[in-house]
């Protein structure tokens, strides 16, 4: 009997669902799973996902008191929104959950570093072990400071919004559990810069970027795990097949579970390739880099993408914060009407 592209993929890499919606995550059954501000904020949205809504404002509205403003109650129930999601998450998988610093705080390491605690508080006010969850902090300099502060608490991390060496280099050297280089956003930039439409699989930007930083840390012996993340296609997903984890949207984990991997030269049902391992990475050559702030900076300012996918990301999680924070006063409103 054959098996799916998903289940071979299983074979050597951790698969997680990159969704805020619990439905399709228990249709999956991945280890993991990460979520995202734009993720809670469409899964805010959703009819079936009201009950988590309304009961975070209801409790926070009981926190506050009843003559606490409706502002006060709505950020203190933004506040709690994403670990609301996580925990239910946390009741369908039996790994973890990554979970979002506020990413306006993205330049701001004392604040990441305060928020970070603050997350994990809620998660094991709830009875979680905080070895279940991953703080999802962008990875600037200053984020990956406030990562390497959490991680020596044994609050582990999951640096987002990775586009370059440098900033895998300065997550590695920093002890970070886990970095996400963001395939897909990566391919988006180099499709508009050059003006190509079509990357093979084994060709694409996004994909070349984190078989480089897989290399680069099997060859030189960092703990730090990489998680392919922002995929646009099954191909690029084949291509990094081996990667320690892929994070995976549900339409994506669908199509891969669909599809039965065959020999294009003759129609025979053939098994999927590992693409990346440590034994390649060990026989690469490549150069060992120290990461300073100096450093850092010079090689972010020479990486056009990096530097516009790294601001741009930013930004579009925080205008999603913005949406999810509209949101919730609205339903406020009408809960207390």
């Amino acid at each position: 009997m054959s098996q799916s592209l998903l289940e071979q993929l299983k074979s050597f890499t951790v698969v997680v669902a990159d969704t805020g919606d619990i439905g399709a995550i228990e249709k999956f059954t991945p280890r993991d799973a990460t979520t995202n501000p734009s993720l809670i904020t469409a899964a805010a949205q959703m009819p079936q996902y009201q009950g988590i809504v309304d009961d975070t404002l209801k409790g926070a509205r009981e926190t506050k008191g009843a003559d606490a403003s409706a502002a006060d109650v709505v950020t203190l129930a933004f506040d709690r929104l994403a670990v609301s999601f996580g925990l239910q998450i946390l009741k369908t998988i039996p790994g973890r959950v990554s979970t979002e610093v506020d990413a306006r705080l993205s330049f701001d390491t004392e604040a990441s570093v305060t928020k970070g605690r603050e997350l994990i508080a809620q998660y094991e006010a709830a009875g979680i072990d905080r070895k279940r969850v991953l703080i999802k902090i962008a990875a600037t300099w200053e984020g990956i400071q406030a990562a390497a502060v959490l991680e020596k608490e044994g609050i582990h991390c999951n640096l987002t919004l990775l586009f370059g060496l440098h900033q895998a280099i300065a997550c590695a050297e920093n002890g970070i559990t886990l970095i996400s280089p963001f395939v897909g956003r990566i391919l988006d930039w180099y499709k508009k810069d050059t003006g190509i439409e079509d990357y093979a699989p084994a060709e694409d930007p996004g994909v070349l970027s984190v078989t480089e930083i897989y290399n680069y840390y099997k060859k030189f012996g960092y703990n730090t795990e990489v998680m392919g993340a922002s995929f646009r296609n099954i191909g690029e997903i084949i291509e990094l097949a081996g990667c320690d984890l892929l994070t995976i949207s549900p339409s994506l984990l669908t199509e891969l579970g669909e599809v039965a991997l065959l020999d294009v030269s003759n129609g025979a049902e053939g098994k999927l390739i590992r693409k990346l391992t440590a034994e390649n990475a060990a026989a690469s050559s490549i150069e060992k880099i120290s990461i300073d702030k100096a450093t850092f900076d010079k090689m972010h300012e020479e990486n056009r993408m990096a530097k516009d996918k790294l601001a741009e990301g930013i930004d579009g999680f925080a205008k999603a914060l913005v949406v999810l924070e509209t949101l919730l006063a609205d339903r406020l409103a009408v809960l207390e009407a």
